[in-house]
């Protein structure tokens, strides 16, 4: 083979190295990323656990204090 041959064989082979190398850590970074969307999600569905447990309190509250208010006024 000549020189030139075997520069451009060189050549393609680091670029090709380099494609699949680059495709290797994007695909590690978007496994991170969805694993980390799963995490949130989990978060956010417990939050709204607690947001709803806190407002059916504040609502009972409300009306045992409303109850109470309407006694008074009798």
């Amino acid at each position: 083979m000549s020189t030139k041959a075997k520069m451009i064989f060189g050549g393609s082979c680091v670029i090709t190295a380099a494609v699949i190398a680059f495709v290797h850590v994007s695909q590690n970074n978007e496994k991170e990323a969805l694993k980390v969307g799963v995490q949130k999600d989990i978060e956010r569905q417990e939050r709204k656990k607690v947001n709803k447990a806190e407002l059916e309190h504040q609502i009972a509250l409300r009306q045992q204090l409303e109850k109470q208010d309407r006694e008074r006024t009798s």
